[in-house]
């Protein structure tokens, strides 16, 4: 019974810990998942076209994703709440977004965790692991000093 239950712990510990994993297709066709960038952090930013604090970061990820596309962080961001894909693609080419957009749903962001303000941003650490969660604009420095921190 002993050697059950601590078999059951380690089960449960295991699996919080395990990466997570998710698939979407961006506006490019290309399908992005987590997997596919084994030995990078990747950073998920989850925003709208009209939303302030979301266009005041923009350039922040444009920065980040260029500095660090090519050896250790990749930026993904997932538009909701847009009125056409059409409109978002138009943003992202009039702001030079450089990282792969994703025209995302709810039900879609559900894979990484839920959204409950814009924008949210979530951060995984290079193994896949989920290291960090923010609701709210966040800035180059400020990630760059979290993942040189780890």
């Amino acid at each position: 019974m002993l050697r059950s239950l601590l078999a059951a712990c380690l089960l449960l510990t295991a699996l919080s810990a395990a990466a997570h994993e998710f698939a979407f297709k961006d506006t490019q066709g290309q399908e992005q998942r987590l997997s596919n960038y084994r030995g990078k952090w990747v950073l998920v930013n989850f925003w709208a076209p009209w939303c302030p604090p979301c266009l005041e970061e923009i350039p922040d990820l444009i920065s980040l994703h260029n500095a660090h596309k090519d050896t250790d962080l990749v930026v993904i961001g997932i538009a909701l709440e847009y009125s056409s894909p059409k409109g978002v693609m138009g943003f992202a080419e009039q702001h030079a977004i450089s990282y792969p957009i994703v025209l995302g749903t709810h039900k879609m962001a559900a894979q990484i965790g839920e959204v409950g303000a814009l924008p949210t941003t979530y951060l995984f650490d290079p193994a896949g692991k989920l290291v960090s969660h923010q609701e709210g604009a966040i800035t180059r420095d400020s990630v760059e000093e979290y993942i040189h921190k780890k």
